[in-house]
């Protein structure tokens, strides 16, 4: 598994740039709860989800055909993008974590060669796991390598439109290295086809501060502030229809636009002090939240059940229907040997 992403999310739209025909997105403005999105990506991607996903804007689609490839781009500062495809406002926007989607892949294809990535280049987060991986050990990402890669020859300084932004503050290049990651993972990709090409699924979760820190140090109203939303949305497209070109168009790309995270990068915990603490009584006497695998449990139980009652019918029909006069073979030698003596 990679490291998980716990988002506090304030608001926000979640858009679909590119998906395969095999993954059917219906045009609406249902909203998506927060916490759900990793379940649209499971169930994207062919795997079970522990709750039912009464969210009209996924349709069943081609069970026999699920994509190779899930990429979630998470961009920090702005509340929505206007990017091409579907876009579906976010409610109750609570951390959510790809852990299970990861946990999912390497635990069906452990002995083959998923990619599995998660980075966060402005905090210099990077997890990645598994033989597939060694191809990306050449991405920037320290805040030093990422400076260092924009200044080299091939980066893509040497062809972006700059505009108001500039070539000399630390805030507006953070916000072009997170783009330099962008290029590098899809050229990366590119020169190691055969990644794109097994029948692995592959996750990417890269998650953008930049356009934030470029709102804060301009402000939002600004036209260093305008001047990268566009080139972030000119970027993700690019790296939309890339990735989606790489495998061959059986890829899903994902982008959560959030305005800010209302709590910390975090892993929920329990404390000690829990059991002491009286349990709330349900105030409406509704019943238990239906567990996933009830349905497993209990087909388990009832032909386990229904398998020993016939086993002992069978036993206890042939113990009285037995001839006594019929001995076995064993019995009738040891009883002569022992007459013998």
């Amino acid at each position: 598994s990679f490291l998980c992403l716990f988002l506090g999310v304030c608001g926000g739209e979640f858009s679909i740039l590119r998906s395969p025909q095999s993954v059917v997105f219906r045009d609406g403005s249902w909203p998506i709860p927060g916490e759900r999105i990793p379940d649209v990506a499971a169930l994207t991607m062919g795997f079970s989800v522990e709750e039912d996903l009464p969210w009209p804007g996924l349709a069943v689609g081609d069970l026999f055909h699920r994509p190779r490839a899930t990429v979630l781009v998470t961009v920090k500062g702005v509340d929505k993008l206007p990017v091409k495809g579907f876009s579906y406002p976010i409610e109750n926007a609570v951390p959510f974590s790809l852990d299970s989607v990861a946990n999912a892949i390497h635990t069906v294809f452990s002995e083959e060669t998923p990619v599995v990535l998660q980075l966060a280049p402005s905090e210099e987060r990077v997890y990645m796991v598994g033989k597939a991986n060694a191809v990306f050990e050449d991405l920037s990402v320290t805040l030093r390598q990422l400076r260092n890669r924009l200044f080299q020859d091939n980066s893509i300084l040497s062809s972006l439109p700059l505009n108001s932004l500039s070539r000399n503050n630390e805030v507006d290049l953070l916000f072009l290295s997170e783009l330099q990651v962008l290029h590098d993972i899809a050229s990366l990709l590119s020169r190691h086809k055969h990644l794109a090409k097994d029948h692995s699924p592959d996750l990417y979760s890269l998650e953008l501060s930049g356009l934030d820190e470029v709102g804060k140090r301009y402000g939002e109203d600004s036209q260093q502030f305008k001047d990268a939303s566009q080139i972030l949305v000119d970027s993700l497209q690019k790296f939309a229809d890339e990735m989606f070109n790489l495998y061959g168009g059986n890829a899903v790309v994902e982008v959560v636009a959030v305005k800010e995270f209302n709590s910390p990068l975090s892993r929920k915990t329990r404390s000690i002090l829990q059991a002491s603490q009286p349990k709330k009584e349900n105030p409406y006497n509704l019943a238990y939240p239906y567990n996933y695998d009830y349905s497993v449990i209990f087909n388990i139980v009832l032909w386990m059940m229904i398998g020993l009652a016939l086993a002992v019918i069978v036993i206890s029909y042939n113990l009285w229907n037995m001839d006594p006069g019929y001995d076995s073979i064993i019995y009738r030698m040891t009883n002569q040997k022992i007459r013998m003596d």
